[in-house]
């Protein structure tokens, strides 16, 4: 049952910019975490696409729904801060690729995003390898599942 839980959290601590960005839209601006800095390559740093609107929403649903679920508000905040740190990681290299923002890198886009929350609370939660292996794996399943079905929802942009 923990390891649904630790999905849950995962899916929210990802899902809840995109939300977010489609909920808030109007109403929050989308402040680029970068601030338009870019890389000594000339690309952007992270890309428009990685706001403080973004990563707040991830810090305060995150630990809401584990507190929802019965589970620590604190690992719902630990799960958050490492997902949004391996999505910034992520924007970082794709950018250094070429690729810009939002565009698909499957694998990229989601093995560092739950991989590092899993890592974070590996100890805390006596997790084996291959349960970080297996999770990390169900979420890229879920993600890539999901995805198209939040574009036909209108939530998404792209369908990926």
């Amino acid at each position: 049952m923990e390891h649904l839980f630790l999905l849950l959290l995962l899916v929210t601590a990802n899902g809840a910019p995109i939300l977010a960005q489609r909920l808030l839209e109007r109403r929050v601006p989308a402040i680029p975490l970068d601030g338009g800095v870019k890389f000594f390559d000339g690309r952007p740093l992270l890309g428009s696409s990685k706001t403080l609107r973004g990563l707040l929403a991830s810090l305060a649903a995150t630990p809401a729904v584990a507190w929802s679920v019965g589970v620590a508000p604190g690992l719902g905040l630990e799960v958050a801060l490492a997902a949004m740190a391996g999505d910034l990681l992520s924007s970082f290299t794709k950018r250094r690729l070429g690729l810009n923002p939002s565009d698909r890198a499957p694998g990229l886009d989601q093995i560092p995003e739950s991989l590092l929350p899993l890592l974070a609370v590996r100890e805390r939660l006596s997790l084996a390898w291959s349960e970080i292996a297996l999770l990390t794996l169900l979420f890229t399943i879920v993600e890539i599942w999901l995805s198209p079905l939040l574009y036909h929802l209108r939530i998404r942009r792209r369908p990926w």
